[in-house]
């Protein structure tokens, strides 16, 4: 019934206007994969409705990407989910996506306009956490969309790049940051000489 072939049509409309407790039985169906439960809630309430945050702060969108469900993501996506819209901990649906290793999940993102250098309430980008969680592939999708490897986080203080440098098990992470120039020195080298 859900197809994992992401079409994106329209930018997500605001969630509100739901009768009852339409949205949360709806982040509910979702949590518990009961298509024909989503789809019936969708089908009656406003297209808003595929945005609503449960009493946990997560949406549907973030709960489909946790468990790196491709299915419901691309279904989700397809239906107006917002791919900037945080929940808990501020974490965005690509931060999550980082998190937990969802390669597909974070290319369908990107292609939807989900903003890169997106923070958490850390002060840390989807970068960050791909470098944590050691990512390579995301980190090369995220680096390839223009994110900052220099940006610092609220925590401690570091950047994608310096989180790299700091896990002697991410080598293969840090030459692909490293690749990409510091924003300092790509702006002193493309300055011309006097």
């Amino acid at each position: 019934m859900i197809a994992a072939t992401l079409v994106v049509s329209a930018a997500p409309a605001a969630a509100q206007g739901f009768q009852g407790d339409d949205g949360l039985n709806f982040v509910e169906a979702v949590r518990k994969g009961d298509g024909d439960k989503a789809v019936e809630l969708l089908s009656k309430n406003p297209p808003g409705m595929v945005n609503f945050k449960a009493g946990d702060g997560q949406t549907a969108l973030i709960l489909a990407i946790i468990r790196n469900d491709e299915q419901w993501t691309a279904f989700l996506l397809n239906k107006g989910a917002d791919p900037n819209l945080a929940g808990k901990g501020g974490d965005t649906p690509l931060i999550n996506a980082a998190r937990y290793g969802f390669e597909s999940g974070t290319e369908w993102l990107l292609q939807v306009g989900a903003k890169v250098d997106e923070d958490n309430k850390m002060g840390e980008t989807a970068l960050i956490v791909a470098v944590q969680q050691r990512q390579p592939e995301i980190v090369r999708m995220l680096l390839q969309a223009g994110a900052d490897p220099d940006k610092t986080d609220h925590a401690a203080g570091y950047s994608a790049r310096d989180y790299a440098q700091r896990d002697a098990r991410a080598r293969d992470i840090l030459k692909l940051i490293e690749a990409k120039k510091p924003k300092a020195a790509a702006t002193a080298a493309a300055a011309p000489a006097k």
